[in-house]
């Protein structure tokens, strides 16, 4: 049931690409995260070219993305204005993205700078998300009480100008910090591949302050329209979208968006944290070994060695 894939130039199992992009996308409805962080590095294991996967499943994180604001928008739990004002810092933070993505093609750099992206960013936030909600956890069940936490905003925030209200997100605040949060978030995407949820999740929640409740259906909203720009660009500018690709991984992850929004309500935030910090980690610590000790190498029989 193997199907041949134009761009990428390798033949998989197409079941196993609907699954993936099933599984991906049930994390991205649970988590509000893209997804792209954990489909890049499993397509690569699969035999898929580095760059045609990070370019070619922006449309699952698209879909997916989707998907899981339309169940979120439902309960009214997305600020629309504020994720329309990061989104457009993704979009310039795209077109940036993307000839950075080009440059490092022609430099014949990309899969290692992907590669170390992955390592760095997933490394350090996993193991930040990991410890912070762990702590939470521990506490609850021993029955201490939570520290008493710093709630005010940093006041840089208030000093700079551009300043508007977000009434879903109980903020008024300049929106500099958002274009820019956005912007990086562009780049990113552009880079690895990814709808950078893992990194709006906690700027969202301790920078900016906003509500909990709306965090995570904001956060899906702002990735549909920088992961769909990106998309664009990357199938204009560098032609590494493989739609054949993009199609499966698509189909997967609208329906799994669906099932990963309706089962995030079942946890706590911080339950909900150390899931997604352990799999950021696990991601990071995956690509680290493929950067220096491919995984498969580690169970190889050496030469003359018998079995």
């Amino acid at each position: 049931m193997d199907i041949y894939l134009p761009i990428a130039e390798v033949s998989v199992n197409w079941p196993v690409l609907v699954l993936l992009g099933g599984v991906v996308g049930f994390v991205s409805g649970l988590f509000g995260i893209g997804g792209g962080f954990l489909m890049a590095p499993i397509l690569v294991f699969l035999g898929i070219p580095p760059t045609v996967a990070v370019a070619s499943q922006a449309s699952h994180v698209v879909a997916s993305s989707t998907s899981g604001v339309i169940s979120y928008s439902s309960r009214g739990a997305v600020d629309f204005r504020m994720g329309g004002i990061m989104a457009g810092g993704g979009i310039m933070g795209a077109f940036v993205g993307v000839e950075m993505f080009r440059w490092l093609r022609l430099m014949g750099q990309a899969d290692l700078v992907v590669a170390l992206a992955y390592l760095l960013f997933l490394g350090v936030i996993g193991t930040l998300m990991l410890k912070e909600s762990l702590e939470q956890i521990l506490r609850r069940r021993r029955g201490q009480p939570a520290p008493r936490k710093q709630r005010r905003r940093p006041m840089w925030l208030y000093g700079l100008p551009w300043r508007m209200k977000f009434p879903k997100s109980g903020l008024y605040i300049s929106a500099i910090p958002p274009i820019a949060l956005g912007g990086g978030v562009g780049i990113l995407s552009a880079i690895m591949g990814v709808g950078g949820g893992f990194i709006l999740l906690p700027v969202m929640l301790y920078v900016l302050r906003m509500k909990a409740s709306v965090v995570v259906g904001t956060s899906l909203f702002q990735i549909i329209i920088t992961t769909a720009m990106t998309t664009v660009l990357q199938a204009g500018r560098n032609q590494t979208v493989d739609i054949v690709l993009s199609s499966l991984l698509l189909f997967g992850g609208v329906i799994g968006a669906q099932y990963g929004a309706r089962l995030s309500g079942r946890f706590r935030g911080e339950e909900l944290r150390a899931m997604l910090g352990l799999i950021v980690l696990g991601v990071g610590i995956y690509m680290g070994l493929e950067l220096f000790v491919r995984p498969s190498d580690m169970f190889a029989i050496a030469p003359g060695v018998p079995e």
